[in-house]
């Protein structure tokens, strides 16, 4: 037969040192989650901030091109969308989330490649 006190020596000794290793066994998850939160997910806050940031800024005067390539001035503007002149007497009535940049600049945000 066992010893009782020592079994239960053992068995307490097993249990801690299974806690440092479930901790050890955690690290490499936390690891690849900081990592993921570095490279993914700061850069696509910031990109969201700065898109968030122009749209709010529309102004009526303003020479802009569309997300889908549509180009304008914008003669009113709404909570939700605003209206383009795309010719003389033509006015469209698009998304504020469609307006991708102002005319002869950059787009606010470099379109991303979908590789299919």
């Amino acid at each position: 037969m066992t010893d009782w006190p020592h079994s239960f020596f053992v068995v307490a000794q097993a249990q801690t040192g299974g806690l440092q290793g479930q901790l050890i066994a955690l690290f490499p998850f936390v690891l690849i989650v900081g990592i993921f939160y570095l490279l993914v997910l700061m850069p696509m806050r910031k990109r969201q901030k700065k898109v968030a940031t122009f749209q709010s800024g529309l102004k009526v005067g303003d020479k802009v091109i569309t997300t889908g390539g549509l180009f304008g001035q914008v003669t009113r503007v709404s909570n939700d969308s605003v209206q383009l002149q795309v010719a003389d007497k033509v006015r469209v009535e698009v998304a504020r989330s469609a307006v991708g940049g102002y005319q002869g600049q950059d787009p606010v945000v470099e379109q991303q490649s979908g590789g299919l």
